[in-house]
């Protein structure tokens, strides 16, 4: 019985580590545009997700206009969470539109346990 548990408990670990682990080969495109940028439809925001980091410390928004939230899996598997404005991405919901309606620097979290570094992948979503 006691072989049995730790095999399973070292499956459950392996595949937690698999999850962010993923060598995803999509080539790296350098962007000159900014992480969060207005256009006609309002503000765009993309979230671009390796292993265990966000491709920006921060992300600045404007207070009550239009925002598009999309999150690329640029590598691994990993979801983003801002708890304030109730909004959960992963790969079956990649994009949100919403309006902050208040200022003031909230928390993005990956959302998906993708491994050891699971903990410290954090960005700030900052609304002016």
């Amino acid at each position: 019985m006691k072989k049995l548990l730790v095999l399973f408990m070292g499956i459950v670990l392996v595949i937690a580590i698999a999850a962010c682990g993923n060598k995803d080969t999509k080539s790296a495109q350098s962007s000159t545009s900014p992480a969060a940028t207005t256009q006609a439809a309002g503000q765009q925001v993309l979230l671009k997700a390796t292993n265990f980091k966000f491709d920006q410390s921060e992300y600045r928004v404007k207070k009550g206009e239009p925002v598009t939230i999309t999150l690329d899996n640029a590598q691994g598997v990993h979801g983003a969470s801002i708890k304030e404005f109730k909004i959960n991405l992963d790969n079956s919901n990649k994009t949100v539109t919403f309006t902050p309606d208040k200022a003031g620097t909230f928390p993005i979290n990956c959302s998906i346990m993708c491994g050891s570094g699971h903990a410290n992948m954090k960005t700030t979503l900052i609304v002016e």
